[in-house]
């Protein structure tokens, strides 16, 4: 039997597990120059900018005065926040990825995601566990979003977790709180979360996840920040619904 591309295996992997690893995807040179940047930003710490505080996820500090409490949690807009980031959220690479994937041209969102996640020691928050489109509005359930791991991502460091095949399933809503997290407090999601799986990400490795996909992410244990460069994207034929969070921003289209 002849072997597939490995591209078009990886496809096949994402529509049958909800998410699929890319080793080495980011280039060595590239992710040098990533990470320097991502480090002075973080540093500089300049609007739009999102803290853990004002989450409130678990383990945040309980407010912006509280020790901790200018923890950042997420730097919004990445595209246009250097150069850098928007060549690494269009590079060709990923739009071809992305074409195989929905079969048309390919958009990136700047309303969702399209930021630079940074997870730090002692006060970056967990994240429960949710699907993206809980608050996304688009005519198709149907959007891929490339997680770009910065520096090595596992356990320790707050890695992210999914459970397989997840993005397939229908849940009832009260299988959810109401700000729509799975609730880990029924047997029936604690026996599906059991089933998760969380890849060991090297640096410049990438995971692209269904947004239906069940995830979270845990606490950072380690003694270093960690930094991931998160975006997402749509065909061109699954528009964002007028009026919505999700048509608010001019998105960026790929071609």
């Amino acid at each position: 039997m002849t072997r597939q591309p490995p591209q078009q295996e990886q496809i096949e992997q994402l529509r049958d597990q909800g998410y699929v690893v890319v080793p080495r995807f980011v280039p060595a040179d590239e992710l040098t120059i990533l990470n320097e940047v991502a480090r002075a930003q973080l540093a500089g710490r300049a609007d739009p900018l999102e803290f853990e505080a004002d989450l409130q996820y678990p383990g945040a500090p309980p407010s912006r005065t509280a020790a901790g409490g200018e923890t950042v949690r997420r730097l919004l807009d990445a595209y246009a926040r250097a150069p850098v980031f928007a060549r690494c959220g269009t590079a060709p690479a990923l739009r071809e990825w992305m074409k195989a994937y929905f079969g048309e041209s390919v958009l990136m969102s700047r309303a969702h995601h399209n930021c630079l996640m940074t997870k730090h020691p002692r006060y970056g928050s967990l994240t429960n566990w949710h699907r993206d489109i809980r608050y996304w509005s688009f005519e198709r359930e149907d959007l891929v979003s490339a997680w770009l791991a910065l520096g090595q991502e596992q356990i320790d460091n707050g890695a992210l977790w999914f459970v397989p095949g997840s993005h397939r399933r229908v849940f009832d809503a009260d299988r959810f709180d109401e700000a729509r997290f799975f609730r880990t407090d029924r047997a029936d999601n604690a026996g599906i979360i059991r089933t998760a799986e969380s890849p060991r990400l090297a640096p410049g490795d990438a995971v692209f996840f269904h947004c239906n996909t069940l995830h979270s992410a845990g606490k950072n244990r380690s003694d270093a920040v960690k930094f991931s460069l998160v975006y997402t994207y749509r065909g061109r034929s699954n528009a964002p619904k007028p009026g919505t969070r999700s048509a608010s921003k001019p998105e960026v289209d790929l071609g």
